[in-house]
């Protein structure tokens, strides 16, 4: 499991690269790449989580679709405006990358620390499972005034703990970054297939004032 060492948003990931580096923007000159990696879990599932790499860590890498790599890096989310409505988006922007041979035996190939704030009311309800669940939304500080706003989901006991707990809580959370699929109904009746990205938790501890 990751140790904090004083990093409030640290991922860690192994996977496969699922598709060909596609160019997504530049900011003062350096230029940001977007693609997928595939994780597999300890079911038959596997999370297909967007990743974002500077064009400064893959320089001389040659990095590529069907490629296993190792990634450090940050959750981050951003507001994104589709069809007039705002939308967060979350996508693992990347500090460290390296290839890994495809013989590798991934242990623990997804985890993240967040070290945040409860910047919404938690909500706890079931699953058609009876699963016990409470969503939290955690907002992680960084530097320049930002903040990253992490959906997270909390199951069984630690769900009953989190329903109690109160806006403006920091806390500390372990877990893994999840995809998950579902439906949604358009007012004109359409079904649309869509995917979630959140944060699965494991562990979590409460700062005491």
């Amino acid at each position: 499991m990751i140790n904090n060492n004083n990093d409030t948003n640290k991922v860690i990931l192994e996977g496969r690269i699922k598709k060909d580096l596609e160019y997504s923007h530049s900011i003062y000159g350096e230029g940001f790449y977007n693609t997928y990696l595939e994780i597999p879990r300890l079911s038959e599932n596997k999370d297909i989580l967007p990743i974002t790499i500077s064009e400064r860590l893959i320089e001389g890498l040659n990095i590529g679709k069907d490629d296993y790599v190792f990634i450090e890096g940050q959750l981050r989310s951003y507001n994104k405006t589709v069809n007039g409505n705002n939308r967060l988006i979350l996508i693992t922007f990347v500090k460290e990358i390296r290839i890994l041979d495809l013989d590798c035996e991934l242990k623990n190939p997804n985890q993240i620390f967040l070290d945040g704030f409860i910047c919404k009311k938690p909500i706890y309800r079931s699953t058609p499972f009876g699963r016990e669940i409470t969503d939290l939304l955690i907002a992680v500080n960084r530097p320049y005034n930002k903040s990253d706003y992490i959906p997270c989901i909390a199951w069984g006991r630690n769900a009953r703990f989190a329903e109690k707990l109160n806006i403006g809580q920091r806390m500390k959370l372990w877990g893994r970054i999840q995809s998950r699929e579902y439906q949604k109904k358009t007012p004109q009746g359409e079904i649309l297939n869509k995917i979630a990205y959140e944060v699965s938790i494991s562990k979590m501890e409460i700062y005491e004032d």
